[in-house]
Protein backbone atom coordinates (compact mmCIF):
# COMPACT_ATOMS: atom_id res chain seq x y z
CA UNK A 1 0.00 0.00 0.00
CA UNK A 2 1.67 3.48 -0.99
CA UNK A 3 2.84 5.13 2.02
CA UNK A 4 0.92 8.42 0.92
CA UNK A 5 -3.15 7.81 0.13
CA UNK A 6 -6.05 10.44 0.32
CA UNK A 7 -7.67 11.36 3.63
CA UNK A 8 -11.92 10.22 3.35
CA UNK A 9 -14.28 10.69 5.61
CA UNK A 10 -15.83 8.28 7.98
CA UNK A 11 -18.96 7.32 6.49
CA UNK A 12 -21.77 8.68 4.08
CA UNK A 13 -23.84 11.77 5.18
CA UNK A 14 -26.45 10.66 2.76
CA UNK A 15 -26.54 14.19 0.87
CA UNK A 16 -26.43 12.70 -2.32
CA UNK A 17 -22.82 12.15 -2.60
CA UNK A 18 -21.02 9.71 -0.05
CA UNK A 19 -18.78 11.70 2.33
CA UNK A 20 -16.02 13.07 0.56
CA UNK A 21 -12.09 11.75 -0.11
CA UNK A 22 -10.30 14.96 1.56
CA UNK A 23 -6.68 16.09 0.30
CA UNK A 24 -3.72 15.08 2.19
CA UNK A 25 -3.43 18.24 4.71
CA UNK A 26 -0.25 19.15 5.83
CA UNK A 27 1.27 18.02 8.96
CA UNK A 28 -1.62 15.23 8.98
CA UNK A 29 -0.95 11.57 9.23
CA UNK A 30 -2.14 10.22 5.98
CA UNK A 31 -4.95 7.33 6.21
CA UNK A 32 -6.08 3.77 4.25
CA UNK A 33 -8.87 4.84 1.42
CA UNK A 34 -11.79 3.43 2.51
CA UNK A 35 -14.54 2.19 0.19
CA UNK A 36 -16.94 5.12 -1.11
CA UNK A 37 -20.75 4.24 -0.77
CA UNK A 38 -22.87 4.57 -4.09
CA UNK A 39 -24.76 8.11 -4.07
CA UNK A 40 -28.71 7.52 -3.17
CA UNK A 41 -31.50 10.25 -3.68
CA UNK A 42 -32.88 11.77 -0.66
CA UNK A 43 -35.43 14.27 0.07
CA UNK A 44 -33.87 17.77 0.88
CA UNK A 45 -35.22 20.93 2.58
CA UNK A 46 -33.80 24.05 3.00
CA UNK A 47 -35.07 26.48 5.57
CA UNK A 48 -33.48 30.55 5.73
CA UNK A 49 -34.79 33.85 6.47
CA UNK A 50 -34.67 35.04 3.44
CA UNK A 51 -34.62 33.99 -0.05
CA UNK A 52 -31.41 34.66 -1.08
CA UNK A 53 -29.68 32.59 2.05
CA UNK A 54 -31.60 29.59 1.18
CA UNK A 55 -30.40 30.03 -2.45
CA UNK A 56 -26.57 31.21 -1.83
CA UNK A 57 -25.65 29.38 1.27
CA UNK A 58 -27.98 26.06 0.49
CA UNK A 59 -29.46 25.96 -2.63
CA UNK A 60 -25.73 23.89 -3.81
CA UNK A 61 -26.93 20.55 -1.41
CA UNK A 62 -30.69 20.54 -2.75
CA UNK A 63 -29.37 21.07 -6.12
CA UNK A 64 -27.27 18.13 -5.52
CA UNK A 65 -29.87 16.02 -4.44
CA UNK A 66 -32.65 16.93 -7.12
CA UNK A 67 -29.95 15.99 -9.64
CA UNK A 68 -30.06 12.80 -8.53
CA UNK A 69 -34.40 12.27 -8.18
CA UNK A 70 -35.17 13.33 -4.92
CA UNK A 71 -37.42 16.04 -3.66
CA UNK A 72 -36.17 19.71 -3.05
CA UNK A 73 -37.84 22.21 -1.40
CA UNK A 74 -36.74 25.85 -0.74
CA UNK A 75 -38.65 27.68 2.46
CA UNK A 76 -38.06 31.41 2.95
CA UNK A 77 -39.23 32.44 6.33
CA UNK A 78 -39.64 36.15 4.86
CA UNK A 79 -39.22 37.24 1.70
CA UNK A 80 -36.09 39.77 2.51
CA UNK A 81 -38.36 42.20 1.52
CA UNK A 82 -35.70 45.26 3.45
CA UNK A 83 -32.81 44.13 1.79
CA UNK A 84 -32.73 47.10 -0.79
CA UNK A 85 -31.93 50.62 0.02
CA UNK A 86 -33.65 51.74 -3.37
CA UNK A 87 -36.59 49.90 -3.88
CA UNK A 88 -39.74 49.87 -1.51
CA UNK A 89 -40.23 47.22 0.40
CA UNK A 90 -43.76 45.73 -0.71
CA UNK A 91 -42.08 45.75 -4.43
CA UNK A 92 -38.83 44.26 -3.40
CA UNK A 93 -40.63 41.46 -1.99
CA UNK A 94 -42.37 40.64 -4.58
CA UNK A 95 -38.92 40.43 -6.48
CA UNK A 96 -38.15 37.78 -4.15
CA UNK A 97 -40.59 35.86 -4.04
CA UNK A 98 -40.13 36.18 -8.24
CA UNK A 99 -36.63 35.35 -8.49
CA UNK A 100 -37.06 31.84 -5.73
CA UNK A 101 -39.27 30.61 -7.65
CA UNK A 102 -37.64 30.99 -11.08
CA UNK A 103 -34.21 29.55 -8.97
CA UNK A 104 -36.00 26.68 -7.69
CA UNK A 105 -37.54 25.75 -10.89
CA UNK A 106 -33.87 25.90 -12.70
CA UNK A 107 -32.89 23.67 -9.99
CA UNK A 108 -35.86 21.18 -10.58
CA UNK A 109 -37.24 21.72 -6.88
CA UNK A 110 -40.13 24.01 -5.14
CA UNK A 111 -40.61 27.20 -3.31
CA UNK A 112 -42.51 27.57 -0.03
CA UNK A 113 -42.81 31.07 1.76
CA UNK A 114 -43.86 31.94 5.09
CA UNK A 115 -44.33 35.93 4.79
CA UNK A 116 -43.08 37.10 8.88
CA UNK A 117 -41.80 40.32 8.58
CA UNK A 118 -37.83 40.67 7.47
CA UNK A 119 -35.49 42.07 10.15
CA UNK A 120 -38.36 40.98 12.68
CA UNK A 121 -38.96 36.93 12.19
CA UNK A 122 -40.81 36.06 15.92
CA UNK A 123 -39.33 33.43 18.08
CA UNK A 124 -42.51 31.75 18.87
CA UNK A 125 -44.93 28.70 18.87
CA UNK A 126 -47.33 29.61 16.13
CA UNK A 127 -44.02 30.10 14.03
CA UNK A 128 -42.24 27.04 14.89
CA UNK A 129 -45.66 25.29 14.56
CA UNK A 130 -45.88 26.68 10.91
CA UNK A 131 -42.45 25.31 10.38
CA UNK A 132 -43.59 21.80 11.85
CA UNK A 133 -46.61 22.10 9.39
CA UNK A 134 -44.54 21.97 6.26
CA UNK A 135 -41.93 20.18 7.39
CA UNK A 136 -44.74 17.01 7.94
CA UNK A 137 -46.07 18.01 4.59
CA UNK A 138 -42.81 17.73 2.46
CA UNK A 139 -41.41 14.82 4.99
CA UNK A 140 -37.99 15.59 4.27
CA UNK A 141 -34.90 13.15 4.77
CA UNK A 142 -31.68 15.84 5.19
CA UNK A 143 -33.19 19.56 6.40
CA UNK A 144 -30.36 22.16 5.91
CA UNK A 145 -31.00 25.84 7.98
CA UNK A 146 -28.83 28.94 9.68
CA UNK A 147 -26.05 28.17 12.21
CA UNK A 148 -26.48 30.41 16.00
CA UNK A 149 -23.35 31.89 15.39
CA UNK A 150 -25.27 34.84 13.23
CA UNK A 151 -24.78 38.78 13.91
CA UNK A 152 -27.82 38.61 11.92
CA UNK A 153 -31.11 38.32 14.51
CA UNK A 154 -33.61 36.91 11.90
CA UNK A 155 -30.74 33.83 11.25
CA UNK A 156 -30.66 33.20 14.74
CA UNK A 157 -34.49 33.59 15.47
CA UNK A 158 -34.22 31.01 12.00
CA UNK A 159 -31.61 28.41 14.17
CA UNK A 160 -34.19 28.48 17.13
CA UNK A 161 -37.20 27.82 15.34
CA UNK A 162 -36.16 24.93 12.91
CA UNK A 163 -34.53 23.16 15.57
CA UNK A 164 -38.09 23.25 17.67
CA UNK A 165 -39.69 22.48 14.00
CA UNK A 166 -38.03 19.29 13.40
CA UNK A 167 -38.18 18.14 17.55
CA UNK A 168 -42.59 19.18 16.84
CA UNK A 169 -42.53 17.59 13.60
CA UNK A 170 -41.44 14.39 15.35
CA UNK A 171 -43.56 14.00 18.20
CA UNK A 172 -46.97 11.89 17.18
CA UNK A 173 -48.31 13.38 20.10
CA UNK A 174 -48.42 17.02 18.69
CA UNK A 175 -51.80 16.62 16.69
CA UNK A 176 -51.27 18.63 13.10
CA UNK A 177 -53.10 18.07 9.68
CA UNK A 178 -50.32 15.73 8.78
CA UNK A 179 -48.71 12.91 10.13
CA UNK A 180 -45.13 13.20 12.51
CA UNK A 181 -42.36 12.87 10.56
CA UNK A 182 -38.69 12.61 11.94
CA UNK A 183 -35.91 14.22 10.18
CA UNK A 184 -32.98 11.75 10.39
CA UNK A 185 -30.15 14.78 9.32
CA UNK A 186 -29.86 18.03 9.90
CA UNK A 187 -26.57 20.58 9.09
CA UNK A 188 -26.27 24.07 9.10
CA UNK A 189 -24.75 26.16 6.02
CA UNK A 190 -21.70 28.35 5.73
CA UNK A 191 -23.25 31.55 5.56
CA UNK A 192 -20.58 34.88 5.84
CA UNK A 193 -23.21 36.16 7.86
CA UNK A 194 -22.93 32.69 10.63
CA UNK A 195 -19.40 32.40 10.39
CA UNK A 196 -19.09 32.71 14.72
CA UNK A 197 -18.55 29.42 16.17
CA UNK A 198 -18.98 27.87 12.49
CA UNK A 199 -17.35 24.38 12.53
CA UNK A 200 -16.69 22.71 9.02
CA UNK A 201 -16.96 18.79 9.79
CA UNK A 202 -18.72 17.67 6.08
CA UNK A 203 -17.55 18.49 2.53
CA UNK A 204 -19.83 17.88 -0.05
CA UNK A 205 -18.94 17.62 -4.00
CA UNK A 206 -21.12 19.96 -5.99
CA UNK A 207 -19.05 19.90 -8.78
CA UNK A 208 -21.86 18.40 -10.60
CA UNK A 209 -24.26 20.91 -10.34
CA UNK A 210 -22.17 24.11 -9.68
CA UNK A 211 -23.01 25.68 -13.32
CA UNK A 212 -26.29 24.65 -12.37
CA UNK A 213 -26.98 26.50 -9.22
CA UNK A 214 -24.97 29.57 -10.11
CA UNK A 215 -27.01 30.36 -12.82
CA UNK A 216 -30.26 29.79 -10.19
CA UNK A 217 -28.42 32.12 -7.52
CA UNK A 218 -27.82 34.86 -10.72
CA UNK A 219 -31.73 35.14 -10.46
CA UNK A 220 -31.97 37.47 -7.59
CA UNK A 221 -30.35 40.92 -8.44
CA UNK A 222 -28.33 41.11 -5.18
CA UNK A 223 -26.38 38.08 -6.54
CA UNK A 224 -24.07 40.79 -8.04
CA UNK A 225 -23.93 43.20 -5.68
CA UNK A 226 -26.98 44.58 -5.51
CA UNK A 227 -27.05 45.88 -1.61
CA UNK A 228 -23.32 46.24 -1.63
CA UNK A 229 -21.76 42.72 -0.86
CA UNK A 230 -20.40 40.72 -3.67
CA UNK A 231 -22.15 37.19 -2.90
CA UNK A 232 -21.11 36.03 -6.60
CA UNK A 233 -17.25 36.39 -6.03
CA UNK A 234 -17.53 35.00 -2.73
CA UNK A 235 -19.59 32.17 -2.85
CA UNK A 236 -17.72 30.97 -5.90
CA UNK A 237 -14.67 31.31 -4.71
CA UNK A 238 -15.78 29.42 -1.39
CA UNK A 239 -16.60 26.64 -3.39
CA UNK A 240 -13.65 26.71 -4.90
CA UNK A 241 -11.75 26.71 -1.57
CA UNK A 242 -13.65 24.17 0.43
CA UNK A 243 -13.11 21.70 -2.76
CA UNK A 244 -9.56 22.17 -2.54
CA UNK A 245 -9.59 21.28 1.19
CA UNK A 246 -11.27 18.16 -0.18
CA UNK A 247 -10.05 17.20 -2.66
CA UNK A 248 -13.14 18.24 -5.34
CA UNK A 249 -13.17 20.93 -8.17
CA UNK A 250 -16.16 22.70 -6.44
CA UNK A 251 -17.96 21.93 -2.67
CA UNK A 252 -19.97 23.10 0.11
CA UNK A 253 -18.93 22.89 3.79
CA UNK A 254 -21.35 22.01 6.42
CA UNK A 255 -21.82 21.53 9.91
CA UNK A 256 -23.37 18.83 12.23
CA UNK A 257 -25.38 19.04 15.32
CA UNK A 258 -23.29 17.47 17.86
CA UNK A 259 -25.77 15.23 18.76
CA UNK A 260 -25.73 13.64 14.92
CA UNK A 261 -21.82 12.77 15.37
CA UNK A 262 -21.90 10.71 18.12
CA UNK A 263 -21.33 7.09 17.43
CA UNK A 264 -22.28 4.01 19.41
CA UNK A 265 -19.58 1.42 18.96
CA UNK A 266 -18.23 -2.24 20.36
CA UNK A 267 -15.05 -1.58 19.21
CA UNK A 268 -12.67 0.47 16.76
Amino acid sequence: MPVHTRRRFLESIGLGASALPAAQMPGRPASADSETPQPSRSNIMAIAAHPGDAFFAMGAPVALEASLGGQGVFLSLSLGERGSASIPAPRYGAMQREASERAARLLAAQAAFLTWSDGEIPVNEEVKLAVCDIIRQYRPAIVVTHWKGSWHKDHRACYDIVNDAVFYAGLPAIARKDKAHAVPKMFYADNWEDADGFRADTFLDITPVFDRWIEACAAFPMWLGENGFRYNDYYRSLAVERGCLSGSRYAVALMSPAEQLVRHARAL
